[in-house]
């Protein structure tokens, strides 16, 4: 039978090592309780630490996702703002062409040059609201990215295509318009009509029926662009609640990864104070003298 010797620095080594074990751990506790983490480093957990990693990008692209929405939803409130008021002057120029058709040739022409004139101060402002811009460009210049959409005599200078923002992982929807689409084109684009009103009203009023007929297939188009404003508004609001809603999610996830459990965290903490304090006192009972000798 044999024996192995226990000497008193053997001992002292392996109690100093023990209590070493124990702070090591209650440090441990006491960097994730003042830190409020469970991961300060990716040894700590490589799995959580990769999960960690996939969640934050993908919360950065949600908050990509937002801020092309709320670019998206300028672009979109700019065109509706701006067909509000285009569809409102647009309305009163018909008006005004009624008047003129219901005095017919016989009328006053100082009256219909007056409603001539009226027309033309229409047409001029209605040029400025076609000209619209948001962040510098015409919303209704199509992909362009001119200055204006329209030159002061209601010449197209734009282009056809699309301003495209990506409001979601397989979604991206246009945010501009057409200025061909929505004021028409050829002998019914609008401008080229009002002209046509302009001059009639002065010059030839019975010409003013196939007019407002012509204006009439304008108010349609801008009405039917209406429309379609309205429901890409909503469709990129809703895109947005869902990606507000997305990110509430993943931080939740991204908290059950990283944080700690306050609670659990500060038991844990009392534990091993509680078991370094009885390890100080063990050892001292059971290396009285041997322990201050070998320290000294």
């Amino acid at each position: 039978m044999s024996y192995m010797r226990v000497t008193e620095r053997s001992i002292s080594t392996r109690v100093l090592n023990n209590l070493q074990g124990n702070i090591s751990r209650l440090g441990d506790v006491q960097n994730r309780l003042s830190g409020g983490k469970q991961l300060s480093r990716p040894s700590d957990s490589p799995p959580g630490t990769t999960s960690a990693l996939s969640l934050r990008s993908e919360i950065r692209a949600q908050e990509q996702f937002i801020r092309n929405v709320d670019d998206g939803m300028g672009w979109l409130g700019t065109i509706d703002t701006a067909l509000t008021s285009a569809n409102s002057q647009v309305n009163r120029a018909r008006d005004l062409v009624l008047q003129g058709m219901s005095s017919g040739a016989g009328g006053s022409v100082g009256a219909r040059s007056a409603l001539a004139t009226e027309v033309e101060h229409i047409r001029d402002s209605l040029i400025s609201v076609a000209n619209s811009t948001y962040l510098g460009r015409p919303v209704f210049a199509g992909a362009a990215s001119g200055a204006s959409a329209y030159t002061s005599n209601g010449v197209y200078t734009g282009q056809g295509g699309e301003v495209l923002r990506r409001v979601g992982d397989n979604t991206k929807i246009p945010v501009n318009s057409d200025g061909e689409k929505v004021f028409g084109s050829g002998n019914t684009q609008l401008f080229k009509v009002l002209t046509d009103i302009a001059d009639n009203l002065r010059n030839n009023p019975s010409a003013l029926g196939s007019d407002i007929g012509r204006l009439d297939t304008t108010i349609k188009s801008m009405q039917t662009e209406v429309a379609d404003v309205g429901a890409r508004y909503n469709r990129v609001a809703q895109m947005r609640d869902a990606a507000d809603a997305r990110i509430v999610t993943l931080k939740s996830q991204l908290s059950d990864i990283e944080d700690i459990d306050l609670p659990q965290t500060i038991t844990e903490l009392t534990l091993q104070q509680t078991a370094y304090q009885a390890a100080l006192a063990a050892t001292a009972k059971v290396v009285q003298p041997s322990l201050v000798d070998f320290l000294k």
